[in-house]
């Protein structure tokens, strides 16, 4: 019988059970923990490729790739630095734009020793440690191949909020494709959308958000992201998980490295929540003291008419994107 599978360029996407139930989470870390190793693993791939001069679309695969690594596996079992060096690797072989190994174990090394506040000596060349950093590399190359089976592909959106910037008439604008540029990157530096979303509906999300800030209309009649066949609901949603990053600190020297560095890490942040829910057991403030959730509102006329303008849309009330991991 004739095979019907079909060869797909469009990017692999989570399902909502993935997202709830990631390896992570079962084996007892927090959202917020896991979030944070999440992005401390992005911080480091983006800043090791800056060091290695490699182009801005491996740096983006190797955190895209990074990221569908650990909704397989659970950051508790593989290490943060170990996945993102072999990411980098694999990356720079799937961008051809191949590093040298050995530059990329001496970079790694050096941002480890940076964010531990160590002293920055060099990594001799055929000492222990360098073997094995070179060989955590094949593995973690091997481990990311093996979970993701070999499905590398990365499609990205850049080329793509270019187009659609020269169908809206938005290349000229002094800052609106600079700062759609810089959601982009923000976008797969910190959060989780480029694995849940295709590309086309995010670049559609970043420009909706510059035209937003700059206060400039886009069309309504017919409706821009309805050309564009994306939904306003997930450009809202991405646009939400994009904007909430500006109102995070993440505090890399508190982060673990390595795998010997995890239970630390979640021991000490046990003994902190302990600690907090003792404090507010004691106070007489009671949820006074307690930070309000975060929501951002973004409404459809404040961005596809201008916020001066009145929306085209059935209903006028704003649509409230509260930030979360889901719609």
């Amino acid at each position: 019988m004739a095979s019907h599978d079909k060869l797909s360029l469009l990017n692999a996407l989570l399902t909502l059970e993935q997202l709830q139930r990631t390896p992570s989470r079962e084996d007892g870390l927090s959202e917020e923990q896991e979030d944070s190793l999440r992005q401390f693993g992005c911080h480091l791939i983006q800043t090791a490729g800056i060091l290695l001069k490699l182009p801005q679309v491996a740096m983006a695969t190797a955190q895209i790739l990074f990221q569908r690594f650990f909704y397989q596996a659970s950051l508790r079992k593989f290490a943060v630095r170990d996945i993102g060096m072999g990411s980098v690797f694999l990356a720079a072989k799937v961008e051809e734009c191949p590093c040298r190994l050995t530059d990329l174990i001496n970079v790694f090394d050096h941002l480890s020793k940076k964010f531990r506040h160590k002293a920055l000596d060099p990594l001799p060349l055929f000492s222990q440690e360098f073997y094995d950093l070179k060989n955590a590399i094949v593995v973690a190359e091997m481990q990311i191949l093996k979970k993701l089976g070999f499905n590398v592909h990365v499609q990205l959106p850049y080329a793509i909020m270019v187009n659609y910037l020269k169908v809206l008439e938005l290349t000229e604008h002094p800052t609106i494709p600079q700062r759609a540029w810089g959601y982009l990157n923000d976008g797969r530096l910190r959060t989780s959308v480029y694995v849940c979303y295709q590309p086309p509906t995010i670049a559609c999300s970043v420009i909706w958000l510059a035209a937003r800030e700059a206060g400039v209309p886009l069309p309504m009649q017919p409706a821009w992201w309805e050309v564009l066949d994306s939904k306003l609901e997930d450009i809202e949603n991405i646009a939400g998980h994009i904007k909430s990053l500006y109102y995070q600190t993440l505090p890399i020297p508190d982060l673990p490295l390595t795998i010997t560095e995890v239970e630390p890490y979640l021991q000490r942040q046990q003994q902190i929540t302990l600690a907090l829910i003792d404090a507010e057991k004691r106070s007489s403030g009671g949820n006074a003291n307690q930070a309000p959730d975060l929501d951002i509102t973004m409404t459809a006329a404040g961005t596809a008419e201008g916020p001066d303008r009145k929306t085209e849309s059935k209903s006028s009330a704003p649509r409230s994107v509260r930030v979360s991991r889901f719609s």
